[in-house]
């Protein structure tokens, strides 16, 4: 199951995406782990507060969407040298995300 899935099937955070348009959200999402990876792309601070101040996003959920993420790259055999890079940049900018 990919991640987005697992996130949408969650009792926990799948409301956030309800009404999301999920093709332009999983190129973001690809954008940002590239980024963060030393890609092209960039996601400043401040854009990442502005993106989802009006989610007021918990610490609990922000953690569960994390779980999600880690759970799946795991299973998809990604590097574990690699899945700790993400998870640490993932949660180095969990101040800027959550704000509920």
């Amino acid at each position: 199951m990919s991640f987005y899935d697992k996130v949408l099937y969650s009792d926990q955070v799948g409301d956030y995406f309800a009404e999301t348009d999920m093709k332009r959200q999983i190129d973001h999402q690809t954008k940002f782990v590239a980024f963060i990876m030393g890609g092209p792309a960039s996601y400043s601070d401040d854009m990442l507060r502005r993106v989802h101040a009006r989610f007021e996003i918990s610490r609990a959920d922000f953690d569960e969407v994390a779980t999600l993420l880690r759970t799946t790259l795991e299973e998809f055999d990604i590097e574990r040298d690699d899945i700790d890079t993400i998870m640490y940049e993932i949660e180095s900018r969990s101040p800027v995300i959550i704000s509920g």
